[in-house]
Formats: C-alpha cells, structure tokens, sequence
C-alpha cells in the first residue's frame, strides 16, 4: 500500500493495479476475447451506515475492478475509516482515496471522482446500494464488441434501508415504455432524454472517451444526466433491461425516486410551479452551448432540438399567473409539436402548465 497526496493536497492511497480480462465473448474484431481495464467511481458523504455493505458487494463481483476511486465529501462519521479497514483486508483491487476538506456536492464530487479513475471503463457507485455479483460482468459483456457504445444504464431492484425489497424496479416507478426501451436500442436515445432522464447514475458504465467531450460538467446538471445527454449527441448509449444492484431508498437519499401514484401525479399537477422550468432552461441552454464547442461532430438537427428545448422550457417558465391567459401559449407551443417532443409527460403536461399555481 503506498500513500501520497495529489496537487490538491489530498491523500491518497493506492494498492497494486489489476487489469481483468473477459474471456469467451467476442470483440469486434473476433480475436475470442477482451480487455477492459476497469474503476469504480464511488462517491461517499457521511455513508458509515452502508459503505462496508457496498464495498463488500463490488469485492465479491465475479469481474473484479482494478481500482476503486473513493472521493469523500467532508464525511463527518467513520466512512472514510470503514472503508479504508474493508480495502485493507482486499489489495487485490487498488484504492485511491480523495478527501474533500470542504463539501463539493454531488455533481462535483463525483466529477472529482471521475478524472481520478484510470480505467478504459468507468463504473458510477452510490454508497449506499449493494451491486449483484454479476453487475461489472454483465456490463462489460456490453461493451465488449461493441465499439460504438459510450454509456450502459441498467435496472434496480429497490429497496429499503435495510435492504427488503420495495417490490418496484427502478425502470417501472421511472415509467419506462416499450417505445422508450425500444428507441434507446435502436440507437435513439437523443428522443428520449431530450423530454426527461431516465439514467440512473448508480446503475452506469461509461467508455473512457466520452470524458473528452462531457468535462467539465457544468454547474446545472447532475453528473448522471449530464454523461447520458452528451453519450447520445458525440456516441451512443444503451440500457439493459436487468435488476443488476439493490437501490437502497433510505431518508438520507440525496437523490432517491418514488412511485408515480396517480395521487402523487395530482399532487405534482397542482403544486406551484417553483423553478423547475427555469432550471430545465439553463440545463439545455448550457447543452446547447456545449455542443456549439463540440463542433461539427454534433448533427445540425440535434443543436436546433436543443435549442428549441431550452425555448420551450423558458416559455413554459414565463407563463402568466391567469390561467386564462395561459391558454393561448399553450395551444401554440402545443401546435408546434413541442409538448409531444419535447415534454416529459407529452401533452398531458399541457394540463400541467394550465392547473399549477404561478
């Protein structure tokens, strides 16, 4: 085990490096197997309760990682302890721990978490869920042979803090249609998460190489959304359709899901509109400021979209407080298309955009 500290002055530890290899499958080129090197960006704040339990679990996978990168955020209980006592007792797999002496929130810290990794695929890691032991496996069985592939998201069975069973998976409280799953497939993954996400950043495996166009991750996106938007405008993603970790739902859940009961749904409808359109506004106007960067890689087609999102979310945000006055500019943006394009719920959040108080 060797200890130093990066330009930041932050320690780190590292144990000796292993690169796996995935035998019988076939890569692109049809040479009978495949090597991957790959880490684990694990992300823990104030996580004692669970980190051992997810530790143990991304130890116990049948594809071990080389190195799992730890970025800890100002941790005011035992997990960076914790979890330095579980990776002592496995230096088969390396760590390197970062400590941040000042919170840098989640987007950020993950962001951290990421630039440390060394592999040629990346496996994002919450420190509070419980991967199935075939969950690096069966990813990688993903990207292996396929070289156009950039992100893989998969299912979740979620659970409580104790971990029993909710009996949901995160794809049905997500409401994931066929079309959706069929759209992602087919290569059209841009359709779909330009009206909302349905990424799960503890259930993603990114391709090294979709760094260079997705950093640095801009301030109004959280890093899973983030990844999965530029994946389908500079490559492509896909998702697979299997519960391969425990989601562990909890009250300490910085980002968590619930089951859209159709009480929850008019609940959501009748609420104040707060900033949620303001913020979808900023998000695709930093998208659309992004992509102009990226060049001619991106399709004219998807820049315009983009930007169009980003009008349509601003126009939704500016609307008046009667909902008389309301109607006019919802039936024009509905004329447009733009609900059905480019609205999570499609036109029923026409029905939204009327009700909601100002």
């Amino acid at each position: 085990m060797r200890r130093a500290r990066d330009n930041n002055g932050h320690e780190t530890i590292s144990c000796r490096n292993r690169t796996i290899r995935v035998a019988d499958t076939q890569d692109k080129g049809g040479n009978g197997e495949m090597t991957f090197s790959v880490s684990v960006a694990l992300c823990s704040c104030n996580g004692a309760s669970y980190i051992e339990a997810q530790l143990l679990s991304i130890l116990n996978q049948t594809v071990l990682p080389a190195e799992i990168v730890l970025s800890d955020d100002a941790s005011a209980d035992d997990t960076v302890a914790i979890a330095q006592r579980v990776m002592q007792d496995h230096p088969s797999v390396a760590l390197t721990l970062l400590r941040n002496p000042v919170a840098l929130g989640v987007t950020a810290n993950f962001e951290r978490a990421i630039r440390a990794c060394t592999g040629e695929l990346i496996a994002l890691c919450d420190q509070d869920d419980v991967w199935h032991t075939d969950r690096l496996a069966r990813v990688v069985h993903e990207f292996d042979g396929r070289s156009d592939l950039d992100l893989v998201f998969t299912d979740a069975r979620l659970v409580d803090s104790r971990g029993a069973s909710l009996d949901f998976s995160l794809f049905s409280v997500l409401e994931l249609s066929s079309a959706d799953r069929a759209a992602v497939h087919a290569g059209d993954g841009f359709t779909v998460l330009i009206r909302r996400n349905i990424v799960t950043g503890a259930t993603t495996m990114l391709r090294r190489r979709l760094l260079e166009a997705a950093l640095p991750f801009p301030s109004g996106w959280v890093h899973d959304e983030w990844l999965a938007a530029i994946a389908t405008v500079v490559g492509r993603l896909d998702l697979v359709d299997e519960q391969l970790i425990d989601y562990r739902q909890h009250e300490s859940n910085q980002i968590g899901v619930a089951y859209p009961t159709l009480r929850r749904k008019l609940r959501r409808a009748l609420e104040p509109r707060g900033d949620r359109n303001a913020r979808l506004s900023l998000q695709f106007a930093q998208f659309a400021q992004r992509l102009d960067s990226l060049g001619a890689i991106v399709p004219a087609e998807m820049r315009e979209a983009v930007n169009t999102k980003a009008a349509f979310e601003a126009r939704r945000e500016s609307l008046p407080e009667s909902r008389a006055r309301r109607i006019v500019p919802i039936l024009s943006a509905n004329r447009r298309g733009w609900y059905s394009r480019f609205a999570s719920q499609g036109r029923l959040d026409m029905i939204r955009d009327l009700l909601q108080p100002h």
